[in-house]
């Protein structure tokens, strides 16, 4: 199905060729790809550090609040490129009384003072909204959600934290090493039954595991386009967040063109190729006729099989699935997916498709196609669907698919990333739900394992969700049905969107006054960086990767994403859930230390390396997470300011699962420490780490910056790094965090 090529290629006038007389150098060859033709276009630093200015921000509504106002106290005055503030996430007001939708008022007020765009509650989820409304053929849009990415329509999509909105909205830049670029080549015609899902989850389950494309930009190109529909294409690239890749970019044709001459904005096509000669780093080649019908098992888009795969090994698949969450878990739940398979078949509890992965045109029509004359019948299955849009709403509505889908027993549902992050169609514990949205981390779906509540989701396209649904919630695979296509065209309606989105841009009212609820607080004050650290490690996690829903759990514990001090409680709640006490009781001491005293916890730990209490009068106390490989998934911010709010300054791992994460951690002022590849870190919960000389080590760009780790009987001499980091970054860590360092800076 898919092929990795680890070596430059050429795209030579549409033919891919490795060598050659008469080829430019990789270099030259490079600026051809149409991922640098954009990036230059955007670009106003060097060729190969880039500072990025964006055409325009988007954002929904865990993320928003806490953009304006670091960017308000950093002395904004108006948004200076369209800003839209969706409202996809927190639209179920029903946790934590009136905060979800004060918030949603103070968005509203926001786009009136400062000119931006505000989508209420249930209209369209953020990436929806964007393809339909911002996007534009080489374009960049920068999104503080980690699927901003739509490069299927010709526009370069980034998800990052909020720090980096907050910067453009500053008039900053994004700064980025110039990236890899990787071919994708598609060649084929996807057989009847496979939807862009099973060609996503092929696609990550090839490259992520791997780091195959991590931190690169994906250009898609080939025959195998022409085959896939403007909603395919979208629902594929949608899904390149999980391939941990920075950007994606697709070649655009008529296809493309019709969708936005639909969509009413012709203007915003042109055609984007690839130049004659255009230099690729490595290749990636998708033949579209292989791929089959695909599952991603819990808990990770990665775990890819073939439904027929797992229908004919269901038990030893599923025992190894079971055996790797017992390892992760622990004793805390009584996890089985095991018991899912009986009567030959493994069966699903409930069925989902939602969001900017599912919720499409085209998904729903295909869906209702294979439903039509049966239904989801009276047992335990259940199944739901939510359009991405009221536009799409009204399209299923008015061609007759909306009564196809009620019909056959299943729910519609308004437009909400719910599902999408665990705040909508939780299943039972235990359960096991089919979704076709983006992600099936653990604890993503809703369940608390600290509380002993477990469920799972697999990934699973919209098309054999259906088949599922008419086989009773046996999972099926559609290709063993080979359905048609409903071939039915979309007819955009965007006048819901010109009689209830406020669209301010350009006309930002200062006189207009911020609406404030009751949660929505301000930061609390962070410190500038010390001349040394000791760290205490308050959570060590072994697990392969750990994902930020990890590390600040989604689901209702959004609802408090604007008040810092609320939202750091949940912080690691549901992987370690003594985290938030022990971070606590290390800030003390470092209050103790501000206040002059000197803490005798700290003092003892001074002690074993040969120093006196006095170095406390240059040596901050924080805590720190230890983590194999860090911040898979979700751009918010949260999963980094938690820790910071709590006292946290550094993370330690061995990489970086995302650049974002990463970039989250600098911007908060927390140290993002990298160990050696084979380094020995026999480290536990409670130790310490001391690290000398850490505002120096910044200052002089340090490549090696030697610490010592304080177990409970030994010190152990090791060396950390920080990595590349450019000026700014390095100027932000001796703030304390960007809101510092802009403060510093409008002096």
């Amino acid at each position: 199905m898919i092929s990795l090529y680890n070596e430059g290629v050429y795209l030579k006038n549409g033919s891919i060729v490795t060598s050659g007389e008469g080829l430019p150098a990789p270099k030259d060859a490079r600026r051809g790809t149409m991922a640098y033709k954009i990036m230059s276009a955007h670009n106003k630093g060097s060729e190969d550090k880039m500072r990025i200015k964006f055409d325009a921000l988007i954002s929904h509504d865990i993320t928003y609040v806490g953009i304006i106002q670091t960017a308000r106290a950093s002395g904004m005055e108006k948004f200076p490129l369209p800003y839209a503030l969706t409202n996809c996430h927190n639209s179920l007001c029903a946790v934590g009384g009136t905060i979800n939708e004060d918030d949603h008022v103070f968005g509203l007020s926001a786009a009136k003072k400062y000119g931006g765009i505000y989508v209420p509650a249930n209209q369209s989820v953020i990436h929806m909204y964007a393809r339909e409304a911002l996007a534009g053929c080489g374009k960049m849009i920068l999104g503080s959600d980690s699927h901003t990415r739509y490069g299927a329509l010709g526009c370069m999509g980034v998800g990052e934290g909020g720090p980096e909105l907050a910067k453009q909205l500053l008039n900053n830049t994004y700064d980025v090493d110039a990236p890899q670029v990787v071919l994708v080549n598609l060649v084929g015609k996807p057989q009847k039954g496979v939807g862009p899902h099973d060609v996503a989850i092929a696609l990550v389950g090839a490259t992520f595991k791997n780091g195959f494309v991590k931190n690169k930009v994906l250009e898609f190109v080939g025959e195998g386009i022409k085959n896939l529909s403007a909603d395919f294409r979208c629902a594929i690239d949608v899904m390149t967040t999980e391939s941990t890749c920075l950007s994606s970019i697709w070649m655009t044709d008529d296809t493309i063109k019709k969708y936005y001459t639909v969509h009413g904005r012709p203007e915003a096509y042109y055609e984007l190729k690839p130049d004659d000669i255009a230099y690729y780093d490595s290749m990636i080649t998708i033949d579209l006729s292989k791929i089959e019908s695909m599952i991603a098992l819990p808990f990770h888009p990665s775990n890819a099989y073939t439904i027929k795969e797992l229908n004919a090994n269901a038990l030893d698949i599923l025992n190894a699935v079971q055996k790797e969450a017992v390892a992760s878990f622990g004793p805390k739940v009584d996890f089985d997916i095991v018991s899912k398979y009986h009567d030959g078949h493994i069966w699903a509890d409930q069925g989902i498709i939602a969001g900017c992965a599912g919720g499409l045109f085209e998904n729903l029509c295909d869906a209702a196609q294979i439903l039509r004359g049966g239904d989801v019948g009276c047992d335990y299955f259940s199944l739901s669907v939510y359009p991405g849009s009221v536009p799409v709403s009204m399209a299923i509505t008015r061609n007759g698919i909306a009564a196809d889908l009620l019909s056959s027993g299943v729910i519609i549902k308004p437009a909400f990333c719910g599902p999408c992050f665990g705040a909508g169609d939780v299943p039972a514990n235990n359960g096991l739900s089919i979704r076709h949205s983006t992600r099936n981390f653990p604890n993503r779906e809703g369940s608390k394992p600290a509380q002993g509540q477990i469920s799972s989701v697999a990934l699973m396209d919209a098309r054999s969700i259906a088949a599922t649904a008419l086989n009773g919630g046996a999972i099926t695979p559609a290709t063993d049905i080979e359905p048609e296509s409903a071939n039915l065209e979309y007819e955009y309606d965007g006048s819901i969107y010109e009689k209830r989105v406020y669209n301010g841009w350009g006309k930002a009212d200062p006189k207009a006054e911020l609406k404030f609820g009751p949660n929505i607080t301000d930061w609390p004050e962070m410190h500038a960086l010390t001349d040394n650290l000791l760290l205490n490690l308050t959570a060590v996690i072994r697990d392969p990767v750990t994902t930020t829903d990890e590390l600040i759990p989604s689901g209702e514990t959004s609802s408090y994403r604007s008040n810092p001090l609320k939202l750091a409680e949940f912080a690691l709640s549901r992987r370690v859930p003594e985290y938030v006490s022990l971070s606590k009781d290390i800030a003390k001491l470092e209050e103790e230390r501000l206040s002059g005293q000197s803490p005798d916890r700290a003092v003892k730990a001074l002690e074993k390396i040969g120093l006196s209490q006095d170095a406390l009068k240059n040596t901050a106390i924080g805590s720190c997470v230890f983590a194999m490989k860090p911040g898979d998934g979700s751009a918010r911010e949260q999963a980094a300011s938690c820790q910071r709010v709590l006292g946290g300054m550094a993370n330690i791992c061995y990489e970086f699962a995302t650049k974002r994460y990463r970039s989250n951690c600098i911007n908060w002022g927390m140290m993002p420490f990298t160990l050696p590849e084979n380094a020995d870190f026999p480290c536990e919960s409670g130790d310490f780490v001391y690290v000398e000389g850490i505002r120096d080590a910044i200052i002089n760009k340090a490549d090696k910056i030697p610490a010592k780790l304080i177990t409970k009987n030994n010190v152990i001499e090791v060396d950390l790094s920080v990595g590349s980091l450019t000026d700014e970054e390095r100027e932000i860590l001796l703030a304390g965090c960007l809101m510092n360092w802009y403060k510093e800076n409008n002096k």
